[in-house]
């Protein structure tokens, strides 16, 4: 069956020490609960997440969101969400977190920023997403509404796979990969580091995605893509 980690599609949890130091004046409790880096549209998409994840009983304790840069204000108070301050807060709020950036390298730069923080990395997935047996995900990736992953799929570190977006069987997702809305990604496919698979997006079986590589919106890929190139069209090309 899935991994623990999934199973129930509950949000991955990992041990850790006594949530307490010692504070100036005596004993700190160490704050506890979930907080969603990134207030845009992805992050609220999160919020969704979250929501349905709390109304079939998981207990995440959402507390609100960190975001670095401009945010709309207004857009969180209509979600009664709470803006605490940027990423780098994180241990003053919550002692998890999911990095809810669309871009790669962003994601990517602030999951290092947070090498040292006592906040850990947490799973999500939404409750109508499917996931099948020997699939296993690496703390951080975030599955949403309507996503498929079948059978003996390895997904990296902060990766998001989007609405309605299916992954076939033995698929190798590395970290920080974006699979976004509505793309197919066929069975034994390989996604390099910080790849990018844009909206409707299909990919062949047995294709490999080279690290950092941005396949456009629509494509239809047919065969391999070197690292960091940027594909578009039917069947796909290189952008010169």
């Amino acid at each position: 069956g899935a991994s623990p980690a999934c199973r129930g599609f509950a949000p991955r949890r990992v041990c850790r020490r006594a949530r307490h130091h010692a504070g100036v004046q005596g004993l700190t409790t160490v704050p506890t609960g979930l907080v969603i880096i990134g207030a845009g549209g992805f992050g609220r998409e999160v919020l969704d997440i979250v929501e349905a994840l709390e109304a079939e009983g998981h207990r995440l304790a959402f507390r609100g969101f960190l975001d670095d840069g401009e945010v709309d204000h207004d857009r969180l108070a209509r979600r009664n969400a709470a803006l605490f301050g940027d990423s780098q807060s994180v241990d003053s709020h919550a002692d998890q977190y999911v990095i809810a950036v669309g871009a790669g390298l962003v994601r990517a730069r602030i999951a290092g920023s947070l090498g040292r923080s006592r906040a850990v990395a947490s799973t999500l997935v939404h409750p109508s997403a499917t996931i099948g047996g020997d699939t296993t995900l690496a703390p951080g990736c975030i599955v949403a509404a309507g996503a498929r992953l079948t059978t003996h799929i390895r997904l990296g570190e902060h990766v998001g796979v989007h609405v309605n977006a299916p992954v076939g069987h033995d698929c190798r997702v590395h970290d920080i990969v974006s699979v976004f809305p509505g793309a197919n990604v066929g069975g034994d496919v390989t996604l390099g580091r910080g790849s990018t698979v844009g909206s409707g997006a299909i990919i062949l079986p047995g294709i490999e995605i080279g690290a950092a590589a941005y396949v456009g919106a629509g494509a239809v890929v047919t065969k391999d893509v070197e690292p960091g190139e940027t594909v578009a069209g039917v069947p796909a090309r290189p952008l010169r």
